[in-house]
């Protein structure tokens, strides 16, 4: 028997997604290791061997691949925890990393200060010598001043370091002469090149996106060494695949130069498994909410929306990745009390060590799962299958003693309003991709995913007046189970700037099938066969003296055959569908700016399971549970089913609990949940079901 696996491993629990050859799948959850991420997964392997009646070594080497989506270098950079780099930089620009765009990000907030740059000043080091912006030397690289920038680089113990040259996007010859030196001299430093990473204009986005990559590499490659010796002494023989922030997956050897690329690693999956679920083409909302946060996106025709530039933990990155809004809201989130006496949930979690105070690993914070479970959501007996029984009273004692008794309440009044709040946090982290953008939400389904996601599904639709949500069977793990179904992508970026009136066609198409060498030449790498390898020609516009570009996926033939009529026609209609407007009337010129092209490796994707018909509408009743009712502010009795009573045509009332041991599903009263032919709960507003 041959398996498919998908692996997130996330701050609070790893997912493991499995798929096996005769078509079976399950799911497992398994918390995680914060000091070494790649033993708890292992560990998951161990489980799900033992599932499958297997001996480990047996197991693990009928695995033919496994999708792995990190959050290694996330962690890196929110705790600021990669090695200590240097920056070689044209001189009279080492200031440019601290002073950004030179737009205060809170222009009313005077004690607002700016995010701390990752490269500290004294080793942001120049160096003499000038490329124009046409890419002509005007000053020739001064190798006294390289010579001198390396030997600090050196003295200092720098382990990674940074090259970023102004208008290296035009002529690189400068960045690979400082490349070539400090390989020579430190054959174990690891570079971050930016016209090898990111070959643009706009100096500030390039140098930021250069420096993270460079802070975060050597942390990559150390966590993937690691877990390939570990895979390899299990005896694993298969394909090991990493998931990329631009929604792809891509091998080992190739994400280590661009680690970067992997920092919305982990929530990327997600979207992928959500459009099989509303049907391949279809719209929906995205939101995953696990043990540390909770992540929005959104899916337009099948696919997830994308961003070309965006922030982490106020760094700069310009790489492409899925438009994905994340906040700190997660089961594990912390409860407490502002200077002014507001409760507050998030950012800060608990995580998996020590854990809500619930899972009696030395946690004293009260937490968001801790509120659930003094609510009645969770059984503390069949949390996890039983494997993490979880202590009430240790919850009752957190919650009491750092909520209630500051804000005079009852220990259920305090969990009661910890629930509100996460609720209404992670409603506005839904607005933010959708009100924000001018769109209304309430026009499209929201698919649930993540292990505390079904409890809190409801309410947030209700805060957002949706009429439908969607609650996988694999709801639990959904980024992991997405990973299998995301094929290989790379994208490519070259600056070409010029104006439509202007473009030299030839060009331009030499470019785009030099980029389409250098993509095709990691598919050819990675095995994919040619017939299941494609491209898409993307170009980032804008009319004459706009500052922002809007990219406009084009057809190759418009491109081959010079045809800017069609092309500037699918940029009007972007533009105005992005805000409202558009000048062809008024004859504005069009200007070029960037050339992209994204090379895919299709995958085979696996159809969805279906499951037998409900022998009756009603599913047995598994027992009963005393539990919180937000609609009505007071507990009540409600049913509690078993996940797997659940099949296509059953029909559950609420307010009920679903449970299984990676989840539970509260149907709140204001929800009808049926099942559909995969499984899926489709729960809808009664108000609006007719």
């Amino acid at each position: 028997m041959k398996y498919r696996i998908g692996i997130d491993i996330g701050g609070t629990f790893t997912d493991f997604f499995l798929q096996a050859e005769d078509g079976r799948t399950g799911t497992w959850k398994q918390l995680s290791t914060p000091k070494d991420p790649s033993a708890g997964l292992i560990a998951g392997l161990e489980r799900i061997a033992e599932s499958e009646g297997l001996p480990f070594e047996t197991f693990v080497g009928d695995i033919e691949t496994i999708v792995h989506g990190t959050t290694v270098t996330t962690n890196a950079t929110l705790t600021r925890g990669g090695v200590k780099t240097g920056l070689l930089t044209t001189r009279g620009m080492r200031d440019a990393l601290e002073m950004r765009r030179g737009i205060r990000e809170r222009q009313y907030d005077n004690r607002y200060t700016n995010v701390e740059p990752l490269v500290p000043r004294e080793l942001r080091l120049p160096v003499g010598g000038r490329i124009d912006r046409d890419g002509r030397e005007i000053e020739a690289l001064n190798e006294a001043s390289l010579e001198a920038a390396v030997a600090t680089l050196a003295s200092e113990g720098v382990e990674a370091a940074a090259i970023c040259f102004m208008n290296s996007f035009a002529n690189p010859v400068h960045e690979r002469e400082a490349a070539r030196y400090v390989a020579e001299r430190f054959p174990g430093m690891h570079l971050s090149v930016s016209s090898e990473l990111l070959p643009v204009i706009r100096f500030y986005d390039r140098v930021s996106t250069t420096v993270l990559n460079a802070y975060v590499g050597p942390i990559l490659s150390v966590y993937l060494d690691r877990l390939g010796e570990k895979l390899a002494e299990a005896g694993f023989r298969g394909v090991l695949l990493v998931m990329q922030s631009n929604g792809g997956v891509a091998l080992p050897e190739i994400v280590r130069s661009r680690a970067a690329s992997t920092l919305l690693s982990g929530p990327a999956g997600g979207p992928r498994a959500a459009a099989a679920y509303v049907g391949g083409d279809g719209d929906c909302i995205v939101v995953d909410m696990g043990g540390t946060s909770f992540d929005a996106s959104l899916v337009r025709g099948g696919e997830a929306e994308m961003n070309m530039t965006g922030e982490i933990d106020r760094l700069r990155i310009a790489l492409p990745m899925l438009a994905i809004t994340t906040i700190g809201a997660g089961g594990g989130s912390i409860g407490w009390t502002d200077e002014g006496g507001l409760l507050r949930m998030g950012p800060r979690s608990a995580g998996a060590d020590p854990g809500p105070a619930c899972y009696g690993r030395g946690g004293g914070e009260p937490t968001c799962t801790d509120a659930n479970v003094v609510l009645g959501f969770l059984d503390p007996s069949f949390f996890a299958g039983g494997r993490i029984p979880l202590d009430i009273e240790a919850a009752r004692t957190a919650i009491g003693r750092r909520i209630a008794a500051p804000l005079d309440m009852t220990v259920e009044e305090a969990a009661a309003g910890m629930f509100r709040v996460i609720n209404t946090n992670m409603a506005h982290g839904v607005r933010e991709i959708t009100v924000k953008r001018g769109l209304d939400p309430r026009v499209f389904p929201m698919v649930v995913a993540g292990g505390a996601g079904g409890l809190h599904a409801c309410m947030i639709a209700l805060e957002l007046d949706l009429p439908r949500v969607l609650f996988p069977r694999t709801a639990s793990v959904l980024c992991a189970a997405g990973m299998l179904r995301s094929d290989l992508k790379h994208d490519e970026v070259r600056s070409f700037v010029t104006r439509f009136a202007d473009l030299d066609v030839p060009a331009l198409n030499a470019l785009v099938e030099e980029m389409t060498g250098e993509g095709m030449a990691r598919l050819e790498v990675e095995g994919v066969p040619e017939e299941r390898r494609e491209r898409r020609i993307l170009l980032d516009l804008r009319y004459l003296k706009q500052y922002h570009e809007v990219q406009v996926e084009v057809p190759e033939e418009a491109v081959r055959d010079g045809d800017l009529e069609t092309i500037a026609s699918l940029f009007h209609r972007e533009h105005d569908r992005l805000f409202g407007y558009e000048l062809s009337e008024e004859g504005t010129g069009i200007e070029l700016i960037n050339v992209r092209v994204r090379v895919i490796g299709r995958v085979l994707k696996p159809e969805l399971p279906l499951y037998p018909e409900a022998p009756e509408e009603s599913p047995p009743v598994k027992g009963e549970r005393r539990a919180f009712s937000p609609e009505e502010d007071a507990f009540t009795t409600m049913p509690v089913y078993d996940f797997a009573d659940l099949l296509p045509g059953s029909r559950v009332e609420g307010p009920a609990l679903c449970e299984r041991e990676d989840t539970t599903l509260f149907v709140s009263r204001s929800f009808t949940c049926k099942v559909d032919r995969h499984g899926t709960c489709v729960l809808e507003r009664k108000e609006t079901e007719a």
